[in-house]
């Protein structure tokens, strides 16, 4: 998959070279320029593929809110940083992703930018965010998905697990009918079930508890 595509404008050097080097720690980010003029990056934009935008908000010749209000018919997602946290409400009405307040934690930072939404994968695989990294993987190769407090973790074919931030809740509402829910904490592979044994799904080596709610539904579906 294309990295996301970013620029950054801001006022101020520092604030600039330091998202920077964030940038650049980030697999999947790619920093395309970095701007002190405002400007000078709407021409850029116009010129050129962005996705995502690290936007200062207090600048002297175009605030931050200003030039989100210019491209707000484009694609262009926003990341707004500042030092005053009082223009938080005004930067979520132009449907930022996130808002972040100088100084900026490299942590803090990778939690905005995981809320960039994921471009639409093939059919045949799926795009997983963990940390700083992008993995493409088949979804024939995942036996199951366990939900781990507020993360899932994909268990693969080759003895493999990945970590991502997700709810599964929201991540049951993307998969294809491949799988399926047996579990507030379990999605399973259709193709990998090869018996029940009791209350538990078998699958590659793998025993999953079925809970009573989906138990029903689980042996008329696949049984």
């Amino acid at each position: 998959m294309s990295s996301i595509q970013s620029i950054i404008i801001d006022d101020e050097e520092l604030a600039r070279t330091l998202l920077k080097t964030y940038v650049d720690r980030v697999s999947y980010l790619n920093c395309k320029g970095s701007f002190e003029d405002p400007m000078e990056a709407l021409d850029f934009i116009r010129q050129n593929k962005v996705d995502l935008i690290f936007l200062d908000i207090q600048m002297p010749e175009l605030k931050g809110t200003e030039f989100a209000e210019i491209i707000s018919n484009t694609a262009v997602r926003i990341i707004f940083t500042t030092a005053y946290s009082e223009y938080a409400l005004q930067g979520f009405e132009l449907n930022a992703l996130d808002y972040l307040v100088k100084p900026i934690t490299f942590q803090r930072f990778l939690s905005a930018v995981e809320k960039f939404p994921l471009p639409e994968s093939k059919e045949d695989t799926i795009v997983i965010k963990s940390g700083y990294d992008l993995h493409k993987v088949k979804l024939k190769d995942i036996i199951y998905i366990e939900s781990e407090s507020e993360y899932v973790n994909y268990f693969l074919e080759n003895g493999k697990n990945i970590l991502a931030n997700q709810s599964l809740a929201k991540l049951e509402e993307t998969l294809p009918k491949l799988f399926i829910r047996v579990h507030r904490s379990y999605i399973v592979n259709r193709d990998k079930v090869t018996g029940l044994k009791s209350r538990n799904l078998l699958l590659s080596g793998h025993s999953i508890p079925v809970s009573d709610s989906y138990f029903t539904m689980v042996k008329k579906d696949l049984f």
